[in-house]
């Protein structure tokens, strides 16, 4: 019997889950309402599988299987009902993901998630558990299981099982805003970006001070470019909402999204970038 995975949302997360999830033997569902979008992601898709055989990492048989295991819908209404797992990717919005997932249960899911970071579960709808995939999905071994107050059982044991079947290592944590691990990465980022607007040093050096003083594998603002700036501001307003003032948003970050200086995905954020190599 096939196993159907539904993932809404093309973007950066919603590619790195659809290839796990495919990898894992799922077929994929991938809704993605923007042409264009989408067929960025099939490239992007295509980029992932030909670098994983490239190293080694896949064999040309498995990679071109689990390309065909993915297809692009252009919207959730084209999904038949029943799936084994829904999971939305779509921007860190709140209104955007609870219409998202109100959409999602009509489809009677076996599991529904939502991949929010920062979001508290319990306000984006019944029978939705916290998914939290990292980035890059295909690389990142955690996966931060969101439980809500009303969480059953059953649901975290089936999230479990999915982490165990994605190659994911889980870790369960209680449903406040920003959960463990943005709730930490974020306070450590907003820092960073406060300290390139003081003076203190170069990103490049607040970036190595951690990487070489703390053994951390990626500098605060490196990782914040590889995240995205606009995801990074839309979680530290989420946190400023909940915690207060020591989660304010820097005015240098909320310049450089308006700027539309994103990171990675722009080309540019506190680092330049081209094709995905920080220069």
């Amino acid at each position: 019997m096939t196993e159907r995975f539904v993932v809404i949302g093309a973007g950066t997360m919603g590619i790195g889950i659809a290839y796990v999830a495919a990898n894992a033997g799922y077929q994929v569902e991938l809704v993605e309402v923007s042409e264009a979008q989408a067929q960025a992601a099939r490239q992007r898709l295509g980029g992932v599988w030909d670098g994983a055989v490239g190293r080694g990492r896949m064999s040309e048989a498995d990679a071109s299987a689990a390309r065909t295991r993915v297809e692009f819908v252009t919207s959730l209404g084209g999904v038949a009902d029943g799936p084994d797992v829904i999971v939305e990717a779509v921007p860190e919005r709140p209104e955007l993901k609870r219409a998202v997932l109100a959409e999602a249960v009509g489809k009677r899911p076996a599991l529904l998630g939502s991949n929010t970071s920062s979001i508290p579960i319990a306000t984006l709808g019944e029978r939705v558990i916290g998914l939290h995939f990292f980035n890059p999905v295909w690389a990142m071994p955690l996966l931060e299981i969101v439980v809500a107050d009303g969480t059953g059982p059953e649901l975290v044991d089936a999230a479990r099982s999915l982490a165990a079947r994605l190659g994911k290592d889980p870790v369960v944590v209680r449903d406040l805003p920003g959960f463990a691990t943005s709730r930490l990465g974020i306070a450590l980022g907003l820092e960073a970006i406060r300290m390139v607007e003081d003076g203190v040093a170069t990103a490049a050096d607040i970036d190595k001070a951690m990487t070489l003083g703390y053994r951390h594998p990626m500098g605060p603002l490196e990782l914040t470019d590889l995240v995205g700036l606009d995801v990074r501001l839309d979680i530290a307003r989420t946190l400023r909402d909940a915690y207060g003032p020591r989660f304010e948003p820097p005015a240098l970050l909320e310049s450089l999204v308006a700027q539309g200086h994103l990171g990675r995905k722009s080309g540019r954020g506190f680092y330049e970038w081209n094709d995905g190599v920080r220069q």
